[in-house]
């Protein structure tokens, strides 16, 4: 089933009594433009601004600027004081190659975790752009009907965004904690300890483990650190999910505008107001503009997220194949867990690009459909116009190297089998 129609079964269930009586209205008021362009990005702001990972405005005060600075320096702390250890780990303990492999999953995925965040953090005027551009957006639409679809596609960005982080948190943390009550006795001298594993392996010689509160204070830091990995993947991906479903609202518009214009003539009593080819053109290339702006943020998390999402999927194939040889049902359902969130993930990101590069066609494809021959010669060079720019797609890349779709997930999927096997027979 399509995922978009899916959403929108959900879509009448996700609603909020405020949002209701405004789109209810014929006209929104202008003191609802900001509320409205709230309601679309407050998850995201949730899932950025504890990780100092949202935009600042022109508005922010000073105060919240040198707390963002804060909690940037503390969530690289955490991250690194995570990642360095386990590297010494890995590089360091005179360990086989099976157990460094099981290992090396969880240091990838906190070691491009952070890379993302650098990525995140950089991206900081492009997603204040994208935001920008949506509150404009708000405020140019003001026709009831238009407003209500962009209300729907709003609903659709944040049901995935919420879904992206349910997904994703739930995965990984669940193997942090499922680690964390596996426990190991140790014996020094005399005196028997018992210590809780780490999702995250230290080495002994830089930070000594098996020493309480040492054990605990590293323990509770890798959780934040997992917490705030998490949190960088999925605000990067519900963000871009929410632009897309944004972007796919105004192309709904844009192609209702485009059918009033051309049957104007029937509609003379019906309040048409797109009287103008001109104001089609302007709005199509400023939709054209905003999925640029949404290219821009996505490119280089894509990449990562293509990269980790191969590494990470096969090295948990592996990890099933392991524990199933050991029947370990507790890790067993953890590593499926993860590895049902990282599919998602990947995926969610793959039909954003798809979905994208579909609805821009389509503007031309509704555009060639209509009974364009009707319209005076000059109207329908003015129409081409349009029709030659839907053609040019815009699409959704990793890193400007490959795009982002359906046929990409597939490709990413079969990789991953691939380095799965080559491990299978290595170890």
């Amino acid at each position: 089933m399509n995922v978009l129609l899916l959403l929108e079964i959900f879509d009448s269930d996700i609603s909020t009594s405020s949002i209701d009586t405004m789109t209810s209205k014929s006209v929104i008021s202008e003191e609802s433009f900001d509320s409205l362009c709230d309601y679309s990005l407050q998850l995201n702001r949730w899932l950025l601004k504890p990780i100092g990972a949202w935009p600042s405005s022109s508005s922010s005060s000073k105060l919240e600027r040198i707390v963002s600075f804060f909690l940037i320096v503390l969530c690289y702390g955490f991250i690194l004081f995570t990642v360095i250890p386990s590297l010494f780990h890995i590089v360091l303990e005179d360990e086989n190659l099976h157990m460094k492999l099981k290992v090396f999953g969880p240091l990838s995925h906190w070691f491009i975790g952070g890379i993302n965040y650098t990525t995140l953090l950089l991206q900081n005027k492009e997603i204040q752009y994208c935001v920008e551009h949506m509150q404009t957006d708000w405020k140019i639409v003001n026709r009831a009907k238009d407003q209500q679809v962009m209300m729907k596609y709003a609903k659709i960005g944040r049901y995935i965004a919420a879904l992206c982080a349910i997904f994703m948190q739930t995965g990984v943390l669940t193997y942090c904690v499922v680690t964390a009550f596996s426990t190991r006795i140790i014996e020094i001298g005399n005196e028997t300890r018992i210590v809780h594993m780490l999702p995250c392996p230290v080495y002994k010689e830089l930070i000594s483990i098996d020493t309480s509160p040492t054990n605990e204070i590293v323990l509770i830091s890798q959780f934040v650190s997992g917490f705030i990995v998490n949190s960088i993947a999925v605000g990067a991906i519900s963000i871009g999910a929410v632009f897309t479903a944004h972007a796919c609202g105004q192309l709904t518009i844009i192609k209702r505008w485009i059918r009033e214009y051309i049957n104007r003539s029937k509609d003379n009593n019906k309040n048409v107001v797109i009287n103008e080819i001109g104001e089609i053109v302007e709005y199509h290339l400023r939709i054209l503009n905003f999925i640029e702006g949404i290219e821009d943020v996505l490119n280089r998390f894509c990449f990562m997220e293509l990269f980790k999402s191969t590494l990470d999927i096969s090295m948990l194939g592996y990890y099933i194949l392991t524990e199933w040889a050991d029947h370990d049902i507790r890790n067993l359902t953890t590593y499926f867990m993860i590895l049902t969130s990282m599919s998602f993930n990947i995926f969610i990101i793959c039909y954003i690009g798809d979905i994208l590069m579909e609805q821009c066609r389509k503007v031309g494809e509704v555009l060639y459909m209509t009974n364009w021959y009707y319209l005076p010669y000059k109207d329908i060079l003015d129409l081409i116009l349009i029709i030659s720019r839907s053609n040019a797609v815009i699409k959704i890349t990793a890193g400007k190297l490959t795009n982002m779709s359906i046929y990409t997930f597939g490709n990413v999927m079969k990789t991953t089998f691939t380095y799965f096997n080559l491990l299978r027979h290595v170890t």
